[in-house]
């Protein structure tokens, strides 16, 4: 299956534009999300070399980060860049849980392949197995109580969009692929 990231702006924007005054847009090298200001009249998360995949990341930080955080630049969040002790790995798991179960949701709803990524090539990562099992943990938790309502409202309008199962079926979703 074919995944434009136009198609995935299109539709990001159509379910949250209006309501959060937020658009996805392509961005450059570094994926950033960028709250309104004098400068700027909307939020916009920016996603990584019209990656698929990473503004799928990107949306989900946005989906799992509250209201608060959307006046913050990358809301906020920590983030000690690739290079990571096996520490700062897992410190860098700890908040990256719900961002990937939901990504591997909404990944699925596309009809595209999921990875976990620990996002540090170049440091300690360790064993990773404990962080997928942890986001496979999640996915499972989502698919019993439910998305928050931002994320099924993209979920649904990517299985829409892409005619795939417009439900969680934990059957696609096995914890050894990742």
């Amino acid at each position: 299956m074919e995944h434009d990231y136009h198609d995935l702006i299109a539709i990001f924007n159509a379910c949250f534009y209006q309501e959060y005054n937020t658009k996805l847009e392509k961005g450059g090298d570094e994926p950033i999300y960028l709250p309104a200001n004098e400068n700027h009249t909307y939020n916009a998360i920016r996603f990584a070399h019209g990656y698929y995949s990473s503004a799928l990341h990107e949306i989900a930080h946005w989906l799992v980060a509250g209201r608060s955080r959307w006046h913050l630049e990358d809301f906020g969040y920590w983030y000690e860049p690739d290079g990571r002790s096996e520490e700062q790995q897992r410190l860098f798991e700890k908040v990256e849980v719900k961002p990937q179960a939901i990504e591997w949701i909404l990944s699925t709803a596309a009809g595209k392949r999921f990875f976990t990524s620990a996002d540090n090539l170049n440091g300690q990562a360790g064993d990773s197995r404990p962080f997928k099992s942890a986001v496979y943990a999640q996915v499972c938790h989502y698919a019993e109580h439910g998305l928050p309502k931002r994320a099924e409202t993209l979920r649904q309008a990517l299985s829409q969009f892409y005619g795939t199962e417009n439900r969680i079926d934990l059957t696609l979703f096995d914890p050894n692929a990742i």
